[in-house]
This record gives structure tokens, C-alpha cells and sequence, in this order.
């Protein structure tokens, strides 16, 4: 392994930021398929490997899931408030929000039901697409909320989301319109046991 490896994981991993503005632009699928590639390469409980992946670029489709998840999350969201939720629930209530962002491409990270560990597995492997996606100067975005989707049968069929399996990782991919300022540096917080 080279000696300049390690600085550039590390990089990758220290600039990587979620990105919710997108320019008109198709990531390739050879992009995509390293990205996966990269996703695959994740640690998984007994080697068991329980994912599948959906690639989505219909955009009309993903205005239908956005649409279907924006009235379930308003109403969560009034129901029980939290903090940090009040500029998402402004941004939900504005007519033409998309919670994709407009990204050009959904990739849904599903887990294999009978596998115990799959919600883990497949979060590794999201984390991992991330980086590769940055790595590629793509920008990418964890929508955990367009999970609601499995509640509609319609939309899991038009998805080919199989009964054996469940989103776990909706992940928005695409170029960034433009970059937040730097982020500010997180300061772990460890215990250390002797």
C-alpha cells in the first residue's frame, strides 16, 4: 500500500458532507456501479451480504415518492416536534420541495429480511457508496425518510422492491451546485478505560 493511501481515505472521510443542491447533471452508470462496487466491499455479519440495490433515474417516479412521503412526515413532524426539525417542516409545507432535492438518481440500499444483521450490513455499505461518491466528486445524501415508501404497495412494486426484502438506505447521488463552507471540525468525545 502506498504511504499517500491513508491521507486520501482520510480526506475523503474528513470533507464528505450531505449535499441537498444539485446541478442538472446524470451521473454516469459506470459512476454508479463503482459506487456499489465500493458500497459492497462494507463489512457484513457472517459474510451474509444482505443487500440489493435499485437504481432509480425516473424523476417522474421519484416526485411520486416524494409526494407520497411529504403528508406522512408533515404530519409526523407536527405531532411530535423535535428539535432541528422546524426548517425541514417549512421546507416540506413549500410547494415544489422534493425531498430528493432534485438529485438525477435514487439508489435504494435493501436489506434481506431474514438476515438479523441487515440494517447494520446495509448501513456500512451506505456509508461506504458515500465515500466512493465523494472520492468521484459526486455528492451525495442519506433521505432516510423516503423509507415511508414500503407502506405503499403501488410504489414498492413500481420500485421492484421484493416482498423478502426492506429499504434500508434511500440514497440521493449526484454533482453538487455548490459547497457549503468547510465543516466545523467534531471533537470526539472517548472515554478510555485502562
Amino acid at each position: 500500500m502506498a504511504d499517500t493511501e491513508p491521507i486520501k481515505i482520510f480526506s475523503v472521510i474528513r470533507e464528505r458532507r450531505s449535499i441537498r443542491n444539485y446541478i442538472d447533471r446524470d451521473v454516469p452508470d459506470n459512476a454508479l456501479r463503482a459506487i456499489i462496487a465500493a458500497g459492497i466491499q462494507a463489512p457484513t455479519a457472517l459474510g451474509l451480504q444482505p443487500w440489493q440495490f435499485v437504481i432509480i433515474k425516473d424523476r417522474g417516479l421519484m416526485q411520486r415518492i416524494s409526494d407520497y412521503c411529504k403528508p406522512i412526515l408533515i404530519e409526523s413532524i407536527e405531532e411530535e416536534r423535535r428539535a432541528g426539525t422546524e426548517e425541514f417542516l417549512a421546507a416540506l409545507k413549500t410547494p415544489g420541495f422534493n425531498i430528493f432535492y432534485n438529485a438525477p438518481v435514487l439508489v435504494l440500499v435493501l436489506g434481506a429480511r431474514k438476515a438479523v444483521s441487515s440494517f447494520l450490513d446495509c448501513a456500512l455499505c451506505a456509508e461506504n457508496m458515500m465515500l466512493a461518491a465523494w472520492a468521484l466528486d459526486i455528492g451525495s445524501c442519506w433521505i432516510g425518510s423516503a423509507a415511508l415508501v414500503q407502506q405503499n404497495p403501488d410504489l414498492l412494486t413500481a420500485l421492484k422492491v421484493s416482498d423478502d426484502h426492506q429499504i434500508v438506505a434511500p440514497l440521493i447521488f449526484g454533482y453538487p451546485a455548490h459547497l457549503s463552507p468547510k465543516l466545523a471540525r467534531r471533537e470526539p468525545r472517548i472515554t478510555w478505560v485502562p
